[in-house]
């Protein structure tokens, strides 16, 4: 039973698309420029008012009918457009007239019944294939299309004169959908100057197109929909082909046959002149049960591809299949898709330098012990059944040229107690992506590889007793379990590490100690932990050391949950925080810097005996309080407290208290030989005095700044004069103090002398009168007698 249309051709059609793509490099670069796209809009007509300056315009998939001239009369830069796949009926190419640099149209897909062709003289690729009701006699204009590369047209009837327009064009590629042909003659197909021909042969047609095809000229021809008609057919092309053709690409696709067909054309290529066979999409109606294996000496064929194979007829020698295969004597080998178990060693010295037996059923016993596939470089057993990685490397170590593995989509496992890892010395590349494979896999790998692909896989950790690979240039690491970004001990030489996807929270402390020759990171998509870890590698990229594939878009905060979704180049932290040395540096210094001003506040203005004298001050304070808070409501007793130096005793004593206090008694003295109190402490009486005095009267020489008593007293009274904020302290200047003998702890007398006003004993007795004067007048106060007091406490 036939395959549905829409199977058996869609295949084919990929093969061709790729051809189109390869051989047309306008496409690419017109679509780097200004695009505009309409499609899939459900548009019943082209837009109206589109950019000038358009250059490619896409309006495919839509329900547009009609075109006209102005449409696109003012596109003057239009380079490419699509109009696939709507139900355009009547197509005159007149419309494209101001079109001028257009080179390519896709009006595939169509409901084209007429086609009135005006040249385009830059046109390149014109495909009218999938419009099943255009007459072939439409094509006597496209004669005029000199530059014109690719062309794809489809057909029901085809008549003799209807190619003869073609005969001349240089075509590249020319498509032929014949799949609805009802009206044909042998003579009507001519000669076409196509390099690459490709056809979808009529469905269960009794049409002879393969037997008529001229491939004089033809360098790949591809043929699709292949009954068993067509098998015959192009059995006897293959007879008929002969070392004078040029045709060197040949690929069949949906073929529907038998094995002994298959080796037919295994056995009579090899006298072509075809390089490359592909057949896709074969299925085995009928298998031999014994058959011969071609003879594969002197023949062209570089390589064979075999992909998508259905095999209906189990009941077939296996080893009699396998070895159709392995002694193929050519470079290049795909058999992908077929269902295949296993695979034969050669029997002698192999030329297959490819090898890929990829999506099949293969298993670990594939060419175990083989010696023969010495020329051997690329090996490709993706998406098998192997499960023993020692296996592999075993299997390898015999291939003396092998540079390239892929090894994925497997069930691959190692386990760290298994032994006998022995590859291949030349092994460079290996792909071991999409398998069961944990932290062990370390423990098994080339010594000599240089690109390794692990991802997808169990891997949780690099361990650190493993193979180094100095060698290894890139590792991906892709899609695993990794939780930070791993160092290189093992790889000294890795320029390329990739490990998007896992759950790498920060980069491990060796990654930048060992990692130094990294010059490319791929870490997309992780759940990174912001801090300064993070921050080290943010530097590295703006130093330019470390390109970030992907950034700054995948990198993103998932930790901690306040700057979570905040992208890695929006996150800062201060590099205070992050330097430890610097932290250390700073501390050192502000400690330093600290220790010396206290250093210097000890020496130079004697702080520590400051504090003990606040503390006294405190301690008695709070003791009269305690003991006596009833003195604490007296009032003032004494006109003044008079502090002095023992050495200036005479003169107070003899001259100072006698001419303030004289015989009225209206001047009433605080002189500690006679006011302290006994059994009290210094401190204690002189704070007491100096809170029942109105004045403190301090006698100045540089006898007083010679004694710690008259200190004390003196910052006593200066507490009190901020503490109370009033004038009561009257500086007496002796005698004249030489600022060099004042010891610097004495910093307030200084301060005092050099901003208050101090009386100065005048030495001529014409003076004194004046001086005692003003002291009087300075101490004069009105003292409140006990009565006075009672009343105030009432």
């Amino acid at each position: 039973m036939a395959q549905p249309r829409s199977v058996r051709t869609k295949n084919f059609l990929c093969v061709y698309i790729f051809t189109i793509t390869l051989h047309h490099a306008v496409l690419p670069s017109a679509e780097n420029r200004y695009t505009t796209d309409y499609s899939k809009r459900f548009l019943d007509a082209v837009p109206k008012n589109l950019p000038a300056e358009t250059v490619v315009l896409d309006l495919s998939q839509n329900s547009i009918s009609e075109l006209g001239t102005s449409n696109f009369n003012y596109l003057s830069k239009l380079r490419i457009l699509k109009l696939a796949h709507n139900f355009i009926r009547d197509l005159n190419f007149s419309i494209f007239q101001y079109n001028q640099n257009l080179e390519y149209i896709d009006l595939s897909h169509n409901k084209l019944w007429t086609v009135s062709c005006h040249p385009i003289t830059r046109l390149r690729h014109l495909n009218l294939s999938y419009n099943h009701n255009l007459s072939m006699a439409m094509l006597s204009g496209f004669g005029k299309m000199l530059k014109l590369e690719y062309l794809a047209l489809s057909a029901r009837r085809i008549q003799k004169p209807d190619f003869s327009a073609l005969a001349h064009l240089q075509l590249d590629t020319l498509f032929l959908d014949l799949e609805d042909l009802s009206e044909y003659k042998a003579e009507n197909l001519l000669a076409f100057n196509a390099t690459n021909l490709q056809i979808i042969l009529p469905q269960n047609k009794e049409f002879h197109i393969v037997l008529n095809l001229d491939l004089n000229t033809t360098v790949g021809l591809e043929l699709s929909n292949i009954q068993d008609n067509c098998v015959n057919d192009l059995k006897a092309l293959l007879l008929k082909l002969n070392r004078n053709v040029r045709l060197r690409y040949l690929t069949l696709s949906h073929m529907k046959t038998t094995l002994t067909n298959v080796i037919y054309f295994f056995q009579n290529i090899r006298r072509t002149t075809i390089e490359h066979f592909n057949i896709y999409h074969l299925s085995i109606s009928q298998l031999a049960e014994r058959f011969r294996v071609p003879d594969y000496t002197e023949t062209s064929l570089k390589s064979l591809t075999i992909k998508h194979v259905k095999i209906e007829d189990t009941r077939f020698s296996q080893p009699d299949v396998y070895k159709l295969f392995s002694e193929m004597n050519i470079p290049t080998l795909t058999l992908s898709n077929a269902n295949a178990i296993h695979m034969l060693c050669p029997l002698k010295p192999s030329h297959f330098t490819y090898l890929s037996f990829a999506h099949n059923s293969i298993t670990d016993e594939l060419f175990e012990g083989c010696s023969s596939l010495n020329l051997l470089e690329t090996l490709v057993l993706q998406r098998n059944q192997f499960k023993k990685l020692t296996k592999v490397s075993l299997m390898t170590s015999h291939m003396k040229s092998l540079k390239y593995l892929d090894m994925s989509q497997n069930l691959l496992q190692h386990e760290v107690h298994e032994k006998g890892c022995h590859w291949g010395e030349n092994l460079v590349e290996l792909n071991l992506s999409s398998n069961l494979l944990s932290d062990s896999v370390f423990h098994c790998l080339p010594v000599n590889i240089q690109k390794l692909d692990l991802q997808n896989n169990q891997i949780s950790s690099i361990p650190r007793m493993t193979v180094e690979l100095r060698a290894l240039e890139e590792l991906n690491l892709a899609s695993n379990r990794l939780t930070d970004l791993p160092g290189c001990g093992q790889f000294r030489s890795l320029r390329s590490l990739y490990t998007e996807m896992n759950s790498i929270v920060t980069p491990s402390s060796q990654f930048y100690h060992t990692c130094q020759s990294i010059r490319e990171v791929k870490a997309e998509h992780n759940p990174f932990m912001c801090s300064c870890e993070i921050r080290e590698l943010i530097d590295l990229r703006k130093q330019g050391l470390v390109v970030l594939v992907g950034w700054p878009e995948s990198y993103r905060c998932e930790y901690p949950e306040d700057v979570r979704g905040t992208q890695l180049q929006d996150f800062h932290v201060s590099e205070l925080v992050c330097n430890t040395t610097l932290l250390v540096v700073v501390v050192l210094v502000i400690t330093v810097v600290f220790a010396a001003i206290i250093s210097f506040l000890c020496i130079c203005l004697d702080i520590p005996w400051y504090l003990k004298m606040m503390w006294q001050w405190t301690q008695v304070k709070h003791r009269i309080w305690k003991n006596s808070p009833e003195d604490v409501l007296d009032n003032i007793e004494f006109h003044a407290f008079i502090s002095y130096s023992e050495r200036d005793s005479d003169w107070v004593k003899n001259v100072l208290i006698p001419n303030l206090e004289k015989e009225d008694g209206s001047v009433q003295i605080c002189q500690h030989e006679r006011n302290f109190i006994a059994g009290k402490s210094i401190v204690e009486n002189i704070i007491d005095c100096i809170e029942k005095s109105y004045r403190s009267i301090f006698v100045l020489s540089p006898n007083f700044v010679q004694s710690e008593w008259c200190h004390y007293e003196l910052y006593f009274a200066h507490h009190k004069l901020f503490q109370e904020k009033n004038n009561s302290l009257i500086l007496l200047l002796l005698e004249p103090i030489p600022p060099y003998i004042i010891p610097a702890k004495y910093y307030k007398l200084k301060a005092l002398m050099a901003k208050r006003t101090y009386l100065e004993w005048p030495k001529e007795k014409s003076k004194q009168g004046l001086f005692w004067a003003n002291l009087r007048a300075a101490i004069h106060v009105k003292l409140l007698c006990g009565e006075d007091i009672a009343e105030l406490q009432m």
